[in-house]
C-alpha cells in the first residue's frame, strides 16, 4: 500500500471531478427519461417499472461488481462503470426510434448499472486515498461535488428543453390519431441528440480516467473473500443501515408534494415574500415561472432545497469532521432528522412542511459516512464490502411504497413514523460504530 498521503492528492482530485461529472451526466438522463416516457403508451404499471428498473440494477449489478473489481483493480472497474453508462445512453436512441418499452427499460437498467459499478469503485477508491481517520471526510467532500453536479444539471436540461411544447396526458387525448403520432415522433427525436451526447461524456470520462495515473492501493484478489466480508458484523449493519437511509431518503423525497398538499400550504407560500421568492428562484433552476404554477408546481418547486441541502450539508460535514469524530456526527445528524420529522408530525401548514424539507440537511453526510464506517474494518476486502453496501441501495425501491401504503390508510401524520424508525436505526449504527472504535 502507497503511505505518502500527499502522493493521493492527484488521484483524490480525478476521482472527486468523475464524482461531480456521473451526478451531473445522471440527473440529465433523469431530466430526459420523463420526456421519452411520452413516446410510449404505457398504463401505470409499465410506468412504475421506470424506478424499479433503476433500483434493480443495485440490488442485482453490485456484489458482482465488487467480485469484478476485487479481480481487475479500481481503475479498470471505473472504465467498465463508465462503458456500461455510455453504452445504456446509446440504447435509449433505438428505443425511442422504435418505441419498443422493454428496449427503453433495458437501456435505463444498463445506465444505473454502470453508475452501480461505478459506485462501488469510486466510493471505497476515495476512503482509502489518505489516512483512515481521514475517510469519511474526504467522501463527504467526494459526495458533495456529486451533489454539485446534480444541482447544475436541470438548469443545463432546461437549455436543452426551453421552448419545448410539453403536451398534457389530457392534450395528447384530443389529438387526432396522425397528430398524436407526429407528436410522439417529435419527442422521439427531441432526446436523440441529447442521449448521444451523453453518452459521449461517458466516453470521454472514460479516456480521461484512462489517461490518468491512479495508484494501486489495495492488494488482488484475496482467498475467503466475499464470505470473510460478510462475516464482519460493521458491514452487516452498515448495509441496513444503508438500505434505511436511502429508502428515508427517497420516500420523503417521493412524497414531499403530496404531503405538500394534504397541508394545503399553497396559499400561505404565496402570500409569504421570503417563501415565495425561494419557490421562484428553484422554479428558475428548470427554466420554468411562478406565474401560473400550481400548487403542485409550486411545493414541487421547494422540493428543490430539500435535495440541496445535501450539497450543502455534505461541503460543511466534510470540514466538521475534521474536529468531530464522524461516527458522532453521524449521530447528531440522524438524530436532528428525527427531530425535524417528529416537528414536521407535530405541527401544521408551511411550518410542517418546511420541517421536512430541512430533513434534506440532515441526510447529507449519511450515505458516505456510514459507507466508510462499513467497510473501515474490511482491509483489501473494501471491494467486496463496498459491493455489499451499494446492494442495500435497493432500499429506495422498498420503502417508499411501504411509506405510501401507510399515507392511504392513515395519513401522512402516521406514515412518517417510518422514516423516524430508519434514523433511529441509523443513531444506532452510529453508536455501535464509535463503540468498536471506528471514527
Amino acid at each position: 500500500m502507497t503511505s505518502n498521503p500527499s502522493s493521493f492528492r492527484g488521484p483524490f482530485i480525478v476521482v472527486t471531478t468523475l464524482f461531480f461529472m456521473w451526478g451531473f451526466i445522471t440527473v440529465m438522463v433523469d431530466a430526459f427519461v420523463p420526456r421519452l416516457k411520452d413516446v410510449f403508451e404505457l398504463n401505470l404499471l409499465q410506468a412504475g417499472l421506470v424506478q424499479f428498473a433503476w433500483f434493480a440494477a443495485y440490488g442485482i449489478l453490485s456484489i458482482p461488481g465488487g467480485n469484478l473489481i476485487d479481480r481487475i483493480g479500481y481503475k479498470k472497474g471505473i472504465l467498465v462503470g463508465l462503458g456500461l453508462a455510455a453504452l445504456g445512453c446509446l440504447l435509449f436512441y433505438p428505443a425511442a426510434e422504435t418505441r419498443i418499452y422493454v428496449l427503453f427499460l433495458l437501456a435505463l437498467f444498463v445506465v444505473a448499472g454502470g453508475i452501480t459499478i461505478l459506485q462501488v469503485a469510486a466510493n471505497p477508491y476515495i476512503s482509502v486515498l489518505g489516512a483512515p481517520e481521514t475517510a469519511s471526510s474526504r467522501l463527504n467532500l467526494a459526495q458533495a461535488f456529486n451533489s454539485l453536479g446534480t444541482t447544475i444539471a436541470p438548469i443545463i436540461a432546461a437549455s436543452f428543453l426551453l421552448g419545448d411544447q410539453i403536451l398534457t396526458a389530457d392534450e395528447q387525448a384530443a389529438l387526432s390519431s396522425a397528430d398524436l403520432e407526429t407528436y410522439r415522433l417529435g419527442e422521439a427525436a427531441a432526446v436523440q441528440g441529447p442521449f448521444v451526447f451523453l453518452a459521449l461524456g461517458f466516453l470521454v470520462l472514460a479516456v480521461l480516467i484512462g489517461l490518468s495515473k491512479l495508484p494501486r492501493i489495495l492488494g488482488g484478489k484475496l482467498p475467503g473473500g466475499m464470505a470473510q466480508a460478510w462475516s464482519n458484523t460493521t458491514l452487516r449493519m452498515g448495509a441496513v443501515a444503508i438500505f434505511v437511509y436511502v429508502g428515508a431518503e427517497v420516500a420523503i423525497g417521493s412524497y414531499m408534494v403530496g404531503y405538500g398538499l394534504e397541508l394545503g400550504v399553497d396559499a400561505a407560500i404565496r402570500e409569504t415574500p421570503w417563501l415565495a421568492s425561494m419557490a421562484s428562484v428553484a422554479a428558475s433552476i428548470s427554466g420554468k415561472t411562478l406565474a401560473g404554477m400550481d400548487a403542485k408546481g409550486l411545493i414541487g418547486a421547494l422540493l428543490t432545497f430539500y435535495w440541496g441541502g445535501a450539497m450543502i450539508g455534505r461541503f460543511v460535514g466534510s470540514a466538521l469532521m475534521q474536529k468531530i469524530a464522524p461516527s458522532r456526527l453521524l449521530a447528531l445528524f440522524a438524530l436532528g432528522a428525527v427531530a425535524l420529522i417528529a416537528l414536521s408530525i407535530a405541527t401544521s401548514g408551511v411550518v410542517a412542511l418546511l420541517a421536512l424539507i430541512g430533513v434534506g440537511l440532515f441526510n447529507s453526510i449519511m450515505f458516505p459516512t456510514i459507507f466508510t464506517l462499513g467497510i473501515g474494518e474490511l482491509g483489501d476486502l473494501k471491494p467486496l464490502g463496498s459491493g455489499v453496501l451499494c446492494t442495500a441501495i435497493v432500499g429506495g425501491a422498498f420503502i417508499p411504497p411501504a411509506v405510501g401504503a401507510l399515507a392511504d390508510v392513515s395519513g401522512f401524520a402516521v406514515a412518517l413514523v417510518l422514516p423516524i424508525v430508519c434514523y433511529l436505526y441509523i443513531q444506532f449504527f452510529a453508536r455501535r460504530a464509535a463503540k468498536s472504535g471506528l471514527i
